[in-house]
């Protein structure tokens, strides 16, 4: 059986599909090939399939890197949903279960073991990666590996130490948007050989693009949602606005739910799953939600409040139209939203005064002492944090990853890990200890009754499904299962949902903490580019949108997409094609022919049809066919 056979034989086995999505097989042809691979797909474009399938195919484990907790975990569940052996180690995790992870992966029990790049500072993991055969290392998310990117996470410059280890394995980097100098920094920074570059076409033909200038956006949303029927989601900026915009939706007929990071996880289990079955027509969420979530019949992405980057508002307008059906990216704008705009980017960049003391509260609030904490993860409420020492919370998260970004701490994103638990001593040592404490005994059992597997690794468990077949009040089980941990029974850990904030380096001196300044600088620069980039985008009433996003990411086009307001708006002052093309040309051997600037240019336009020329003449500036030189002059260029 040929290569191509065995791959296609593992994506009907596994998956059920009898083909390959476009540039898929070609990207996993090069990984099986030995070669270093960047893939740039779009959302929903099927990055994972891309080092999933050579994971399979080839001897050895597959190394995941993964900076998002929630991502690692979806992606674990899905792999085993199919019958494939994964293991991600997050924090949260005890060492035991951690080590657990670990030699299932040495023994050849595992095929993928998902890895934070934080990890790799941890000299447990490194020692152990080192006795693991890896097939091949995927990088996800790999444009945070780059300064240039909107998503830099120095911890991912650790990766390359990986390759230093393990020369001859191959790597697969994978991003759903990347501008050429982040393309070109992912290649250098992992240290990439003889390597291949695969990008899908960001155009995304079924997308309509439309940028609306409205003051009043509740109504402009609602008179949305009433229109385009289907599945929606409503991007806003914070957790308040979330609530404020469903009450009013659900007040207008539309049915609505709201989703933030800082709701518990059984609420965002229950509005994900409402949402995904259509029980209710439109999610309103802060960026937090989308990650990670496969939905194929969104009809509408509405932001209302304007995201900070145009990588962004790609990944998060991308998430409509996944079916390749019909769909709609809406942004309401108005002039409010420079100033908010204006405003997170002071938030976004704290004085270094400000972020050494929240370092110092931080410490304070956790209870770690000066010289201690190294490696110790905490459940983390940043909103109890921020209140209790009265610090702006969007200043708090900033701080954190400023400090994160020096190497002082890790914070990962909240996500749901139930509790868990694991028999740490023998059967025979066990029956031993319910002879003496009978009061155990019936506890002890249920355990082994209901759960299978406990002796060997730890157990997902269900403390109030447990309290219920034993007939007893939970938090008494809990006291109960804390018991047998102290008499070294079994490791019980609890549950959580919050984040989960990691000392990389013992606490220190809050004078001491030392935030890279020139790094802060260069993200400061690159961050206001990327704003005013968004408010271009945002403000051009000359553009197509679709050529405006493909020209950030270096895909050159000058063919508009036909269905983006501005297209629209051109379309109704046209006739057809034909005569945009013919007013093309005209301009053309009028500029070839006299040396003009753009007033002087105007008065050669017929009264009557000025603004259809003006809209012509403002396109073949847009799209580079017109340059202006230094003193005005219009100059043609091919």
């Amino acid at each position: 059986m040929s290569v191509g056979d065995k791959l296609y034989e593992i994506l009907i086995k596994y998956w059920g599909h009898s083909r390959f999505r476009p540039l898929q097989q070609e990207i996993i042809e090069s990984v099986v090939g030995g070669h270093d691979t960047l893939a740039l797909m779009p959302t929903g474009g099927g990055k994972s399939i891309c080092f999933q399938v050579p994971g399979i195919y080839l001897d050895g484990i597959c190394l995941v890197i993964s900076p998002l907790i929630s991502l690692m975990k979806d992606q674990v569940d899905n792999l085993r949903s199919r019958g494939i052996k994964a293991s991600a180690v997050v924090s949260g995790m005890s060492k035991t279960e951690i080590e657990i992870a670990f030699d299932n992966c040495i023994f050849g029990k595992s095929k993928f073991l998902y890895l934070s790049p934080e990890r790799l500072t941890s000299s447990l993991a490194l020692t152990k990666l080192r006795e693991i055969k890896i097939n091949l290392i995927a990088v996800d998310e790999a444009h945070c590996i780059s300064q240039w990117g909107y998503d830099f996470r120095p911890s991912y410059l650790r990766i390359v130490e990986l390759r230093e280890a393990f020369p001859e394995v191959p790597v697969i980097a994978l991003t759903a948007s990347a501008t050429k100098s982040v393309r070109n920094d992912i290649a250098e920074k992992l240290n990439f050989k003889n390597h291949n570059f695969f990008q899908k076409s960001f155009e995304r033909k079924n997308l309509n693009y439309i940028v609306e200038y409205n003051k009043d956006k509740l109504t402009r949303t609602a008179e949305i949602l009433k229109s385009v029927k289907g599945s929606a989601v409503i991007y806003v900026n914070s957790r308040g606005k979330t609530k404020d915009i469903t009450t009013y939706l659900n007040s207008q007929g539309i049915k609505a739910d709201f989703y933030h990071a800082g709701l518990s996880a059984a609420d965002r289990n229950k509005k994900q799953s409402d949402w995904m079955q259509n029980k209710i027509q439109a999610m309103v969420a802060t960026n937090a939600f989308g990650m990670g979530i496969d939905k194929a019949d969104v009809r509408t992405v509405i932001h209302a409040d304007l995201p900070d980057s145009p990588e962004a508002y790609y990944q998060e307008a991308g998430r409509a139209g996944r079916d390749e059906k019909n769909a709609f990216a809406v942004l309401i704008y108005n002039s409010a939203d420079k100033a908010d705009l204006e405003l997170r980017f002071q938030n976004a960049f704290p004085e270094i005064k400000l972020i050494r003391l929240i370092y110092h509260a931080l410490g304070n609030y956790l209870k770690v002492a000066l010289g201690s904490g190294e490696n110790i993860s905490f459940n983390f409420d940043l909103s109890d944090f921020a209140s209790t020492y009265n610090f702006n919370p969007l200043v708090v998260i900033n701080a954190l990853k400023i400090i994160a970004e020096a190497g002082y701490i890790h914070l990962s994103d909240a996500v749901y890990i139930p509790s868990r638990l694991k028999f740490t001593v023998g059967q025979a040592e066990l029956y031993n200890f319910q002879v003496q404490h009978p009061e155990s005994d019936k506890v002890i059992k249920t355990i082994l009754r209901s759960y299978g597997g406990s002796f060997d690794n730890f157990i997902r468990i269900s403390e109030a499904e447990l309290a219920k077949r034993l007939n007893i009040a939970q938090d008494v089980l809990i006291r109960h299962l804390f018991f047998l941990q102290k008499n070294e029974l079994l490791e019980y850990v609890q549950q959580t949902d919050k984040p989960q904030l990691t000392y990389l380096i013992s606490r220190v001196k809050q004078e001491t903490v030392v935030p890279d300044l020139k790094l802060l600088e260069f993200r400061k620069q690159r961050f206001k580019e990327r704003v005013n980039a968004m408010l271009h985008y945002a403000e051009s009433l000359t553009s197509c949108r679709s050529m405006m996003l493909l020209n950030y990411f270096g895909e050159t086009t000058n063919t508009r997409c036909g269905t983006c307001d501005y297209c629209r708006k051109r379309n109704k002052i046209e006739l057809n094609d034909l005569t945009f093309e013919k007013q093309n040309a005209e301009i053309k051997e009028i500029i070839q022919q006299q040396t003009l600037r753009y007033d002087e240019l105007l008065e050669k336009f017929p009264a009557s049809k000025k603004e259809q020329y003006v809209q012509s003449l403002q396109w073949l500036i847009d799209s580079g066919k017109i340059i202006i030189s230094e003193s005005d002059i219009l100059l043609w260029h091919e």
